[in-house]
């Protein structure tokens, strides 16, 4: 049983970028209520921590029985930080048993990415 994110839905991004870097063009303010919930969730750095673990997973997924262990912090509070980064669209779970694992939604990432891309300054000669 796989849940995607509860609540806020991202565009789908598995296709064309939703829009041009930062950079390049202004951000229509729909496009920007849509995106802003995952960079809200990133700007924690609990959830940063997490989304990096959960990113960086050897087997494309990890459990929450791994990374828990990882911060001095509560289950219930990891749990919470979770919750944020499933509802922002950043990461899915599925419960197998008594444990979840996390994977991320590499195309969310991608197009976080790309909506950052800045090109390099070119050199003066």
């Amino acid at each position: 049983m796989s849940k995607q994110g509860s609540g806020l839905s991202l565009v789908d991004l598995s296709a064309e970028p939703c829009c041009s870097p930062l950079a390049e063009a202004r951000m229509p303010a729909e496009t920007a209520e849509l995106l802003a919930p995952a960079f809200k969730a990133l700007g924690d750095p609990v959830r940063l921590q997490l989304m990096s673990m959960i990113a960086s997973a050897p087997d494309g997924e990890v459990c929450v029985c791994d990374l828990t262990p990882a911060f001095d912090l509560s289950g219930p509070t990891i749990s919470h930080h979770l919750k944020t980064l499933r509802a922002a669209g950043l990461v899915d779970a599925e419960r197998r048993g008594t444990w979840v694992y996390y994977r991320p939604r590499r195309a969310v990432m991608r197009q976080l990415a790309l909506l950052l891309a800045a090109d390099a300054p070119t050199p003066v000669s």
